[in-house]
């Protein structure tokens, strides 16, 4: 879900709104017909993006590109990309006002934004760092190998483009190689810590024999449809795929980086200790929060938020009658044996599935429009559990994969269900899966809007969805009201970790131990989680800004109409226009209070 959108301007935002009811001779936009060929320069902007990126094709269910799977670490294809968001920046732009109507201005102001960060990004050497434990490509493609997940293994057609895309899969994971060896000379490369995590996935996928390897999966599962001739022939090249290809490319990437790769780690933590790593730490918190706040205005707001959230804490612990010290509070939580319950993944699965049935007497309460893509709750594969954390996969666009909700269960007797009923808010219902499902199933946006990501509108909705607790029926357990707690504490400490780590010096060490000392999560869970802000700059600060402006969005409506307010119309009003910078969302619910009023 990692999108490359920020707000570049918060200015530019604003006047862009103001000027979007009437045009330069005053014409009122909303009454200015849609300017048809700007509606096909978006469309050609989504379909040559598609060709640029066809994993992303496929994510959304669109299987024309499923064969491809371009060398993204290539200078060819940088020059290329470059071109592509060069030109249509430069196509977007040659609109005025006055020849679109307002809903076409907001997509092209998003289209220009979303080039200009893109462009931006050239400005870094992210190419250096292909590989990490949490984020890219690799683990993308193993998802996909698994059978799973959005690459269809349905037809011999399906077989056979899975093939493809893995012969161009590999050329990708050679020029990884390639690019880390060119990082170590140029000084930019991982923590020694994530490369100690990524060294077991590529041992796993190397050493596996064939009948038990994730990328011969498929062949366990051939549809009874096939004809004999088929499944022989398939079996023989995904047989060859796997042991001539797969596993010797994965061999030297794994000996690459166990050895030659992990003597060069860094011993620092942060991304300013990378060359011009302080300017791609300020570029990441622009991409992240889509504000011009400064890494000091975000640790302060951490720090705030921490001792703001630890008060309401300690009330939960003097309400179950804890005599002890908020420190070993967490720790009664972490390992308190009534808290993990569970012997086996299902019942686990099973809890997630009962707190929705909970949940649906009062949803239609606070939700009067919902999504038709169906939804499931599953395990996260075994190949990345271990560094994994719970996630919300999105459904295709014609809404024939279901959004899935995967939750990691390395040990299913030491999983802790203490913060379940606001996970769930957040990965699934009403997170993530409703917005970013009515995101994709909205008619009226043009195709490039239905699968864009703003991380501080997206993840600020979903932990805004875990405050919905008590209004949805659950939280009647202090221990999962707690969880609420926890799990809005674990996104503050992230605003104090993430920009301590990559602006003040902090070591992983340090940021665990704020942790631990703030937090009920498990160590192992922390330790996974500081290592992803690590791994991906700034993306963890989305989370907590997005949900303070949402939540004060809410209180000034809630102010200003009184008994007018009707929270289901609120919420409308915040999922109706798809993911968007929060200046712009800012603005369309300042303007729904003047209309409601």
């Amino acid at each position: 879900m990692k999108h490359y959108f920020t707000l570049l301007l918060v200015i530019t935002l604003f006047t862009a709104c103001k000027n979007d009811k009437t045009t330069e001779d005053n014409t009122p936009t909303e009454n200015l017909v849609k300017n048809e060929a700007f509606s096909t320069m978006l469309n050609d902007f989504y379909e040559e993006g598609l060709k640029l990126n066809p994993l992303s094709a496929t994510s959304a269910g669109d299987n024309r590109y499923n064969n491809s799977l371009p060398n993204t670490l290539t200078d060819a294809f940088s020059k290329k990309e470059k071109a592509y968001y060069s030109d249509f920046k430069a196509k977007a732009e040659s609109y005025s006002n006055s020849q679109l109507n307002a809903k076409q201005q907001l997509s092209r102001d998003i289209l220009i934004w979303d080039c200009d960060i893109n462009l931006e990004r050239f400005d870094f050497n992210e190419n250096y760092t292909p590989i990490n434990q949490m984020w890219t490509k690799q683990l993308t493609v193993g998802t996909l190998a698994s059978g799973a997940s959005s690459q269809p293994f349905n037809t011999v057609e399906d077989y056979d483009n899975w093939l493809q895309r893995v012969d161009q899969y590999l050329e990708w994971v050679a020029s990884a190689e390639t690019k880390m060896k060119a990082g170590i000379d140029n000084k930019h490369v991982l923590p020694k810590a994530l490369i100690a995590k990524v060294v077991p996935q590529l041992k796993t996928i190397a050493e596996t024999k064939l009948e038990d390897h994730l990328f011969y999966t498929p062949i366990k599962n051939l549809p009874d449809s096939f004809s004999d001739q088929d499944k022989t022939r398939l079996t023989t090249a995904y047989a060859n795929m796997v042991s001539n290809k797969v596993i010797p490319a994965y061999t030297s990437l794994y000996n690459f980086m166990k050895d030659d790769y992990m003597a060069a780690g860094r011993t620092t933590s942060g991304i300013d200790d990378t060359p011009n790593g302080k300017a791609y730490y300020e570029h990441q918190i622009k991409l992240y929060t889509t504000t011009t706040m400064t890494a000091d205005q975000i640790h302060n707001l951490g720090l705030s938020e921490v001792k703001r959230i630890l008060a309401e804490m300690e009330k939960i612990k003097t309400q179950v009658g804890y005599k002890g010290d908020i420190i070993s509070f967490f720790d009664f939580v972490r390992n308190n044996k009534d808290l993990t319950p569970y012997n086996t993944p299902k019942q686990i699965i099973d809890n997630f599935n009962a707190i929705h049935e909970t949940m649906k007497p009062q949803i239609a309460k606070l939700f009067d429009v919902k999504p038709k893509t169906a939804f499931e709750v599953r395990q996260t594969e075994k190949f990345r559990e271990a560094s994994a954390s719970a996630e919300y996969n999105p459904g295709s666009l014609d809404g024939t994969r279901p959004g899935i909700f995967y939750t990691p269960i390395p040990d299913a007797t030491k999983y802790n269900v203490f913060s379940d009923e606001a996970l769930f808010l957040h990965e699934a219902i009403p997170g993530h899966h409703y917005q970013i499902s009515l995101q994709q199933e909205d008619t009226e946006l043009p195709k490039f809007r239905k699968t864009l990501w703003y991380s501080a509108y997206g993840e600020g909705w979903a932990l805004y969805c875990e405050s919905l607790g008590k209004e949805l029926g659950l939280y009647t357990d202090p221990y999962q009201y707690f969880g609420m707690l926890g799990m809005e504490m674990h996104r503050a400490i992230r605003l104090v970790v993430d920009t301590g780590m990559h602006t003040k010096g902090w070591t992983r060490e340090q940021a665990i131990k704020y942790s631990l000392d703030h937090e009920a999560e498990s160590e192992a869970s922390i330790i996974s989680e500081i290592e992803r802000y690590m791994a991906n700059p700034g993306q963890a600060l989305s989370y907590k800004i997005g949900q303070l402006k949402i939540m004060e969005l809410r209180a000034k409506a809630e102010k200003a109409l009184g008994d007018r307010f009707d929270i289901a119309q609120f919420h409308n009003q915040v999922l109706e226009p798809g993911c968007v910078p929060l200046a712009l969302l800012e603005t369309k619910i300042d303007q729904w209070i003047e209309a409601s009023k």
